[in-house]
């Protein structure tokens, strides 16, 4: 990486200042720390006017849209409230679509997808949005297969990524695949976050989302399989804790959470096995064991399954200990 690259982000009114922040931050300190300007950013908004952003927030674009011109390394089209005007301004969308020519990567934050979509870019793709978008983006644009769960999904040079500060993870990855994976953890670490998040990792995690039940039997059960994951949690010992029958829970599950008891346990065994990779140096067996997977093949059936990637492979690229210059004695 031996020339600046250009990176142009597009804003409007009611953008979302934190996909902005994220992504020019995270640019900004690579160049910090690499001690030479690596990313040269640029926002633009149509006519050059000041963008007051979702929060209220007024950001100044530095150059109009109509003016901007490539070639660029990277068209970012930033999400926002405003996302549903922007994409049925016509303007706006034929410079998106101009300058997405005169680009060597196009990319979108959070709902900044629905812009992309109605350039026509994402035809045919997988696109990934905000979660509480995804549907109504399916439906205005059928020929976009939008996937509400990856914080991200980079398909060659077009990119798109889930809500808000899933951008950092997107920048985070351009910064690795521009300038390699040292750099990118030394950003992660002085941003005080951990390392970025692997694409296909689910946006909303069982541990963040908030309840999703007011059914006593399931509140009860969730409860009781998070605190004992190394526990039989079949559905047999399930249904026989709470005196119901293993169909009635099954229904309840599905009513209430989406899934069977079953799939519930399985995620919380393997999310809660993530944190224990990242948060601490024990074994991929002694994990294993402690979230009642059993073996460690097993666990590592789940990861692959789930995140696409090893135990040993997300330890590596997520955890923070990963950047520490004693390494870890954690067998893997």
């Amino acid at each position: 990486m031996t020339e600046t690259r250009r990176v142009l982000l597009v804003g409007y009114p009611a953008a979302e200042l934190l996909n902005i922040a994220c992504v020019v931050s995270t640019l900004q300190l690579a160049n910090f720390l690499r001690g030479r300007s690596l990313y040269r950013t640029q926002l633009a908004s149509p006519r050059g006017a000041p963008i007051r952003t979702a929060t209220g927030l007024v950001v100044n674009a530095q150059i109009p849209l109509e003016r901007a011109h490539g070639p660029l390394d990277s068209l970012i089209v930033v999400g926002g409230t405003g996302y549903v005007d922007a994409m049925n301004d016509e303007r706006l969308v034929a410079h998106v679509r101009r300058l997405s020519r005169e680009s060597r990567r196009v990319a979108s934050v959070c709902t900044g997808a629905g812009i992309l979509a109605a350039t026509g870019l994402l035809d045919g793709r997988h696109a990934a949005t905000h979660w509480d978008h995804a549907a109504y983006l399916r439906a205005r644009f059928p020929a976009v297969k939008f996937d509400s769960d990856p914080i991200y999904i980079a398909e060659n040079d077009v990119c798109t990524s889930a809500g808000v500060t899933a951008a950092l993870d997107l920048t985070l990855s351009f910064i690795e695949t521009d300038a390699g994976a040292d750099l990118a953890r030394d950003v992660s670490r002085q941003l005080v976050t951990y390392l970025h998040r692997p694409g296909n990792q689910a946006q909303m995690s069982m541990y963040t989302a908030p309840p999703a039940t007011g059914h006593s039997v399931v509140q009860d059960t969730v409860s009781y399989i998070a605190s004992h994951l190394d526990h039989d949690l079949s559905a047999t010992a399930l249904a026989k804790r709470v005196t119901v029958s293993e169909r009635h829970l099954a229904r309840l599950f599905l009513k209430e959470l989406g899934v069977t008891p079953g799939r519930y346990v399985r995620r919380a065994r393997t999310e809660a096995s993530a944190r224990l990779l990242t948060g601490t140096d024990l074994t991929v067996r002694t994990i294993s064991s402690r979230c009642g997977f059993g073996t460690a093949e097993a666990l590592r059936q789940a990861f692959a399954s789930t995140y696409g990637v090893s135990p040993s492979h997300y330890r590596t690229t997520q955890s923070r200990s990963a950047a520490s210059p004693r390494g870890r004695s954690a067998s893997q």
